[in-house]
């Protein structure tokens, strides 16, 4: 179907009806774009982002992706108020109002959810327009410092954008200095008489300063730690660093509420479909056909035997909690969960079952079998990619004397292994602003103590 103008004219009765059933949501701007401008956005996260190689080498696969048919945009969603929802410019009539009401799912979605409440209170509801300042800011550093110096504090900073900390807030304090400690004193009737003679004399039970070790704890913030600590970085490289942590407070409830998000996105754009006495039949027919494309399951190898689309698996919980417990419950649990207690106390074995989430196998010209059957194990296969924003649990350990960097893999709770060749990587990036050495703690295949390191660049 060639792309129409009319899906506009659906938005207001859209809204409109999603306000009778309930939704509550900022004001979105609507906007068609072309299809190469939908690439970038997918890319970039954003329509205007800082520049960095790495984005150009995704926008390749990407194209790739759509070329062999393996991926459509059909829309991007930004949640701010005002939210901002992008419509690839190739979509038809009926492609076009079943993305304004799956738009109008994810506004009530944003708007409601705690975490994303919280993170935008703390960073930014005007994220587009902020984001665009900071590549701004960063032409800015380019012309001033020139190219190769800002990538590599881009590089450094990108590569740990998955390491904040969201237990503590965006605009953070540095740690005191000093602690405070009472010295005890031993007895001494002489200095007694004399402190009561000598007015600038110690008190008994002095108290005096003792330099606090750093960190005072475990930092998982190392964006933040960084940009705070390093000894020799520049005003303009912790201007990156921040940047780069601004906007991966904003990314966090996306990532952290994928499936739940699509999923209710998904409820809403098929039960506003349903109940839209105004779109044609043949409107609504395509409609629902693009409805069924978005949520099919994805058949997939021996690992799970329907891969996780997320809006499949998310619009199926969805109808079952509304089903059994009713919307009321439904919209409470959409406002206090993640992905993590949403998967956890809602997919049941019977739901899963009946999707084939388990994991199958099959050997060749015989029988498929599960191979696993256990609730908890798939529930938590499903969110592993999930700790820690997808990332291995790093934290700061210490800054020692001579200003080593020490991080520590935690991967006991981590629960992953750590690829020794992109672990140097990153510590070298990480070394290029920090310059020191950089030490990295974990252990090797065998679960063996090893430390990861690079030198200053004075020592190497």
């Amino acid at each position: 179907m060639s792309a129409s103008p009319d899906w506009r004219g659906y938005v207001p009765r859209l809204e409109d009806l999603a306000r009778r059933l309930g939704l509550d949501w900022n004001p979105v701007i609507f906007e068609a774009v072309p299809d190469s401008f939908m690439t970038e956005i997918a890319v970039y996260g954003l329509p205007v982002r800082m520049p960095h190689w790495s984005f150009g080498a995704r926008y390749i696969y990407q194209l790739l992706q759509r070329h062999m048919g393996y991926s459509r945009l059909f829309e991007v969603v930004f949640p701010g108020n005002p939210g901002h929802a992008y419509l690839a410019s190739s979509n038809g009539l009926a492609d076009n109002v079943l993305v304004t009401a799956h738009v109008l799912g994810h506004a009530d979605f944003s708007k409601n959810n705690l975490l994303f409440r919280r993170c935008q209170e703390q960073g930014s509801k005007q994220i587009i327009e902020d984001a665009a300042s900071h590549a701004r800011q960063i032409e800015r550093h380019i012309e001033s410092y020139g190219f190769n110096a800002v990538e590599q504090v881009l590089d450094a900073a990108l590569s740990l954008e998955q390491y904040i900390d969201l237990d503590r807030p965006l605009r953070r304090e540095r740690y005191p200095e000093y602690e405070t400690e009472t010295a005890p004193r031993a007895e001494d009737q002489f200095r007694d008489r004399f402190a009561t003679l000598d007015p600038g004399a110690e008190p008994v039970g002095h108290l005096r300063k003792i330099r606090a070790p750093l960190p005072p704890h475990p930092e998982r913030d190392l964006l933040w730690f960084i940009a705070s600590y390093s000894p020799e970085m520049e005003s303009w490289e912790r201007d990156i660093f921040l940047a780069v942590r601004d906007e991966s407070f904003y990314f966090y409830p996306v990532f952290a509420t994928q499936i739940m998000n699509e999923g209710w996105a998904s409820y809403w754009h098929a039960r506003l479909m349903r109940e839209a006495e105004f779109i044609p039949q043949e409107t609504y027919l395509d409609a629902i056909k693009c409805h069924s494309d978005v949520v099919r399951p994805v058949a997939t190898g021996e690992q799970v035997a329907l891969s996780i689309n997320p809006y499949h698996l998310g619009f199926t919980l969805w109808e079952a909690i509304v089903k059994t417990q009713g919307l009321e419950a439904a919209r409470r649990i959409m406002s206090e969960d993640d992905d993590f207690s949403f998967l956890r106390n809602h997919l049941t074995r019977e739901i899963a079952t009946e999707m084939g989430l388990f994991r199958f196998q099959q050997r060749q010209n015989g029988p498929i079998k599960v191979v696993a059957s256990d609730i908890d194990e798939l529930r938590e296969s499903l969110l592993l990619d999930k700790y820690n924003f997808g990332a291995p649990r790093v934290a700061v350990a210490e800054v020692r004397n001579d200003g080593t960097l020490v991080l520590q893999h935690d991967h006991q709770l981590d629960g992953r292994g750590l690829d020794p060749e992109r672990g140097r990587r990153v510590l070298e990036y990480v070394r290029r602003v920090w310059r020191r050495p950089v030490l990295l703690k974990t252990v090797d295949a065998a679960a063996r103590a090893v430390e990861l390191g690079v030198e200053s660049a004075s020592a190497s």
